[in-house]
């Protein structure tokens, strides 16, 4: 696959994803946000370190829990 194609078929997936995803984030509290947050930003930090189903799986657990934290009141 063209690299061209692959970029705009990711993109797309990705405006997809967050449309989803910021429409069902409407009724969630504050902290539930930053748990959320924490947990995709963990999954993609472990994803990009390991490149593995384990290491996203760890970095999204551990993610969420530093953002569940954070945002605790």
């Amino acid at each position: 696959m063209k690299l061209n194609t692959r970029f705009c078929t990711g993109l797309s997936a990705l405006l997809l994803v967050s449309s989803l995803s910021l429409a069902g984030c409407a009724g969630m509290t504050h902290q539930e946000k930053g748990t959320a947050t924490g947990a995709v930003i963990g999954g993609v930090a472990g994803n990009v370190l390991c490149g593995g189903l384990a290491c996203t799986g760890v970095g999204a657990a551990v993610g969420g829990v530093i953002g569940h934290e954070a945002t605790k009141k």
